[in-house]
C-alpha cells in the first residue's frame, strides 16, 4: 500500500511539473507608439 501511494504521489508530482512546464513560451506583444505632438509655446503676449 505504501509503495502504491509513493508512485501515485510521483506520477501526480511529474504531471504538475509538466503541465506547469509548457506554459514559458514568452507572449510577444507590439505596442504602436503616440503621436508626438508639440505644444503651442506661450510667447507672453495676448493675440
Amino acid at each position: 500500500m505504501s509503495k502504491s501511494i509513493k508512485v501515485l504521489g510521483m506520477v501526480s508530482l511529474m504531471v504538475l511539473v509538466a503541465a506547469c512546464g509548457r506554459n514559458n513560451e514568452e507572449e510577444f506583444v507590439v505596442v504602436e507608439p503616440e503621436p508626438i505632438s508639440q505644444e503651442p509655446v506661450s510667447t507672453g503676449k495676448f493675440k
